[in-house]
């Protein structure tokens, strides 16, 4: 049997437990949170006055800060091309919608709350330059990304597993920084939105960890594969108006590095935290070629950890046309 066909009948026999995942990892739409929960009342009296506020407070924010936070919104804008690329994915099947694209339906309808959430502070905080914002999101949906796993579901997961972890830490270290500032409700708003990507992490990692029980070689070596190639970010094709694909991403990266927000020392945790929780060193009945992986994962983390720590990151901020330039002086 080929090993697309053994992806697929792995799938198909995951897809059994899909509805018990829906209900465990992902939570009813009258029951969760929803942006407006979170931002002034339109429909109220003092709505002028809550957005007098919520700009007042936002003054108060550093250039760095606006950068990172108009980066995480813009890569959560972009989800039409997370859920075209997942629904891609082998095994899972909108056409005849198998439980798989529910599953991805549904996650895909809670994280379009994250975008909607941030594009409507950043739009009332007054501090940021929306047109500019808006081509860039439109710019990242028509170039769409290329997170390098192919269909494979096996390596899709691992993806995705490290990616929510990611954006985990991102919207929590925003949060806990809005709240240093003096911004307890922007605070409140990126921890309920973390809140929803560990939530979604653990989906994916117990996805990964049901695969290794069943295919361990295969996922053993999916893991590696991944991990050799480097996890992309989504919004790794980000660019501004009238530019090409080119180096914004770096530049927005290393703005949420000067302040702390996702450094390369956390893209190592998130490594070690990945082999940890799937306990890759426990996992028996593997081929000579998926010991071989294993050794070099578990090591992987060592190695990448003495590579980040020689990292030289630009002190000077890059003027990006999403923020007020005044703001970074």
């Amino acid at each position: 049997m080929s090993i697309k066909n053994i992806r697929l009948e792995v799938m198909q026999f995951l897809e059994k437990n899909v509805d018990s995942f829906v209900d465990q990892y992902l939570i009813p739409v009258e029951k969760i949170w929803q942006p407006s929960d979170f931002l002034p009342n339109s429909e109220s009296d003092t709505f002028f006055d809550e957005v007098k506020e919520l700009r007042e407070i936002a003054k108060e924010l550093p250039y760095d800060f606006w950068v990172t936070l108009v980066g995480d919104t813009i890569t959560e804008e972009a989800l039409p091309t997370y859920e075209s690329w997942l629904m891609d994915v082998d095994g899972i099947d909108n056409v005849e919608r198998n439980g798989w694209s529910k599953w991805i339906r549904q996650w895909t309808g809670e994280e379009n709350r994250h975008g909607d959430l941030l594009n409507k502070y950043l739009y009332l905080s007054g501090r940021v330059n929306m047109r500019e914002i808006e081509m860039t999101t439109q710019h990242l949906i028509n170039d769409g990304f290329d997170i390098g796993t192919g269909r494979d579901p096996y390596k899709n997961f691992v993806y995705t597993s490290f990616q929510e972890l990611a954006t985990y830490v991102s919207h929590n270290r925003v949060a806990q920084m809005a709240k240093k500032y003096g911004d307890n409700k922007l605070s409140k708003m990126c921890k309920m939105i973390a809140g929803d990507e560990m939530r979604h992490h653990h989906a994916y990692s117990e996805f990964v960890n049901r695969i290794f029980q069943v295919d361990p070689s295969e996922m053993m070596l999916a893991f590696q594969y991944m991990m050799k190639a480097k996890i992309v970010m989504p919004a790794h094709f980000l660019r501004e108006s009238g530019q090409k694909i080119s180096t914004a991403f770096e530049q927005f990266s290393d703005s949420a590095q000067r302040i702390g927000v996702y450094t390369a020392a956390d893209y190592v945790d998130i490594m070690q935290k990945l082999i940890d929780k799937w306990e890759i060193d426990k996992i028996s009945g593997l081929t000579d070629e998926a010991e071989k992986a294993r050794d070099y994962l578990i090591k992987l983390p060592g190695r990448m950890a003495k590579i980040s720590e020689r990292m030289v990151i630009p002190q000077e901020s890059h003027i990006f046309k999403w923020v007020e330039p005044a703001l970074a002086r």
